[in-house]
């Protein structure tokens, strides 16, 4: 890829992969193909999420392969990292034309991006509909937001990226289905747009009233029209008293044990092909990370559930 950047492996331990630095590995292939988009210039909300894709890397070593709850070890299936794609110092535009083709190179594999402010979303999704014109993409969405502010006013911002994809026709609104959404956070014309476009919405009451493994399942039965599912999670549909590291962190959110039970049945869904992990700024994050280590944990439930696919 020639926009991307080999991480700084210096934190790799020698001996048996116990660990999920040691499992990771840089060269050949593998079954997910891992990359960092840090981008986070176009943040409505001051952010430095760019930098969560190292954050990510340095506290993966705090964990291990294996799941117990489940009974999994990650060693069955194999994750390469890719490195980060070269953003440009001050060209928004460039840097998400970089996203775009580097997606579009890797899409053919199984891929997890790991941004990146939300705006990455709509350039990763972009790639995949370059590699696969012909195939209708879906978008399953865990969100606060419903990400259709109108980027005609914003720009190509993080609260856009959905809207950014209806209308320029990549996805269609009938085949993005949103659950997480809450409480006072989404006014009236953005919900007004969700509506006239076919957007499944389901909100937090929702969605813990039939249990978070029925939601999903019931989320995949609504996409199940779609050739290939894109499943983006922005880690601020995480509640703020467990995610402090969240730019736009509200309160009545998912608890964590809510995001890792559906992640896990997320990583379960065959369609589902492509996945990134956005919105997380370690800078303010409290001095145990927690949310750092929240969000590597739930990229582990997702690949946990990768590894159940094949059971």
């Amino acid at each position: 890829m020639m926009y991307l950047k080999k991480p700084d492996w210096a934190w790799q331990a020698e001996g048996e992969a116990f660990y999920v630095h040691q499992w990771v590995k840089q060269e050949g292939q593998a079954d997910v193909v891992l990359f960092g988009a840090p981008q986070s210039r176009t943040s409505i909300s001051a952010s430095a999420a760019s930098d969560y894709p190292e954050a990510f890397r340095k506290t993966w070593k705090r964990f291990t392969t294996y799941n117990l709850d489940e009974r999994v070890d990650l060693r069955s299936i194999s994750v390469r990292d890719a490195g980060d794609i070269a953003m440009h110092t001050t060209d928004i535009a460039e840097s998400n034309r970089r996203i775009e083709e580097t997606v579009k190179e890797l899409a053919h594999e199984f891929t997890c991006m790991i941004g990146g402010d939300h705006s990455t979303t709509a350039c990763a999704v972009r790639g995949v509909k370059a590699a696969f014109p012909d195939e209708t993409i879906g978008i399953l969405q865990l969100d606060t937001h419903l990400d259709v502010r109108n980027p005609a006013e914003l720009g190509p911002a993080n609260g856009t990226p959905i809207r950014q994809l209806i209308d320029g026709q990549t996805v269609k609104g009938e085949n993005v289905v949103n659950i997480g959404l809450h409480g006072y956070f989404n006014a009236k014309p953005l919900i007004d747009y969700a509506d006239a476009h076919g957007i499944r919405m389901v909100t937090m009451r929702e969605a813990r009233r039939n249990g978070m493994t029925e939601t999903i399942r019931q989320a995949a039965e609504t996409l199940k029209g779609v050739d290939r599912i894109y499943a983006t999670i922005d880690l601020d549909v995480l509640d703020i008293a467990v995610a402090p590291g969240i730019p736009a962190s509200t309160p009545g959110g998912m608890k964590a044990e809510e995001l890792f039970e559906a992640l896990l049945e997320i990583g379960k869904m065959p369609q589902v092909k492509h996945i990134d992990f956005v919105e997380l700024d370690p800078a303010k994050d409290n001095q145990e990370a927690a949310t750092v280590k929240t969000g590597v944990y739930a990229w582990l439930q997702f690949m946990t559930g990768v590894a159940l696919r094949q059971k």
